[in-house]
């Protein structure tokens, strides 16, 4: 017989057992999840030892949302809805091919970015010279779009795609983040780097702000998630047309370098085949590489799939070295329109 707290959660949120046509009409405000009771509450507390290890008084209130951020003026934490419960986790997979935040190490990597964000905002450390001369003006515009150099070390190397480099605020969050994680040696990971200059200046002001009461006390929670009404359809509308990208609408010439349609080899596999069976590693890898969403990459491996077929392609060589040729290709197509369009609102902020 299950017990009565198993009972009240199934009374709850009947939801849980919906099939995802069903689920997908369900407004946001209307899943009644919280933080509390979660495996997001132990990662709260791990942050909140993390900061008392440092000596520091500050402690981020949390809050779930449609996505990570921390808004200014608030020393606070949105988190993502999907992570407050597996079902959602599953959908967000289903939905986007990957979970942000998903596994402990990449939810706390996260965690200690907006903390980064939370205490920029308790203490107003962007109004301190020697941070502007670092980091830049916190007022800078949030571009449309940056353009990432792989090979700086101006910046620290933290979330993925350089997200340090997009703006003054992240380059902060980021240093903050690699500074506070536990057993990190940034020191010795960063030596030689023009980024260990602010490494040891996030040192030295965290060790200042040691003790001290945030000047901004806010609780306020922004976009909380029981004052959001679309439906979780409608949210995935947005984010996967938010995680489009317009690539190179002729990539003729690059699949005919990798694959031909010579009749003589009309008995070998097909290169549409071949990519499709390879899909899921191709994905993988290249997102690993370039910092680019899974979704964004299965939606051009599609279309090259596609393509493959009506060019009745086939593959010509052995598997390995045609995969790795191709994996590199995508890469390179993928770093080049990053490059062009850059997309920082991809990413946590």
């Amino acid at each position: 017989m299950p017990t009565l707290a198993k009972s009240r959660t199934r009374t709850a949120r009947p939801w849980t057992r919906w099939p995802t046509k069903r689920l997908l009409q369900l407004r946001l405000k209307d899943l009644d999840l919280k933080i509390e009771g979660t495996w997001l509450t132990d990662c709260m507390d791990e942050l909140y030892s993390e900061l008392e290890a440092r000596k520091l008084v500050i402690r981020p209130h949390a809050w779930l949302s449609d996505e990570w951020f921390s808004p200014g003026g608030v020393p606070g934490i949105a988190i993502p809805f999907y992570l407050a419960h597996p079902r959602l986790m599953r959908l967000e997979r289903a939905q986007l091919l990957e979970v942000e935040g998903g596994t402990h190490l990449e939810c706390m990597q996260i965690l200690r970015h907006e903390c980064g964000h939370a205490i920029q905002h308790a203490f107003d450390l962007h109004r301190r010279r020697e941070w502007q001369r670092l980091f830049g003006r916190s007022s800078t515009p949030y571009p449309e779009s940056y353009r990432p150099n792989p090979a700086s070390k101006r910046f620290v190397q933290h979330l993925r795609r350089w997200y340090a480099q997009s703006h003054p605020d992240e380059d902060f969050a980021e240093t903050f983040a690699v500074w506070l994680q536990p057993h990190s040696d940034w020191r010795r990971r960063y030596a030689g780097w023009p980024a260990l200059k602010k490494l040891l200046y996030v040192d030295r002001l965290m060790r200042e702000l040691a003790g001290q009461s945030p000047l901004v006390r806010s609780r306020r929670r922004v976009d909380p998630l029981r004052a959001i009404s679309r439906t979780l359809f409608d949210h995935y509308l947005y984010r996967r047309a938010l995680y489009s990208v317009e690539y190179p609408k002729t990539w003729d010439d690059d699949l005919r370098r990798l694959f031909s349609n010579d009749p003589r080899i009309r008995t070998r596999e097909s290169a549409a085949a071949f990519l499709r069976r390879h899909r899921t590693a191709i994905r993988r890898v290249v997102a690993k590489w370039t910092g680019e969403y899974q979704f964004t990459l299965d939606t051009v491996l599609g279309d090259m799939i596609g393509r493959c077929r009506e060019l009745n392609l086939r593959v010509l060589g052995r598997d390995r070295q045609v995969l790795t040729d191709f994996m590199v290709l995508l890469t390179a197509r993928t770093m080049a329109v990053l490059s062009k369009q850059g997309r920082r609102d991809w990413i946590v902020v």
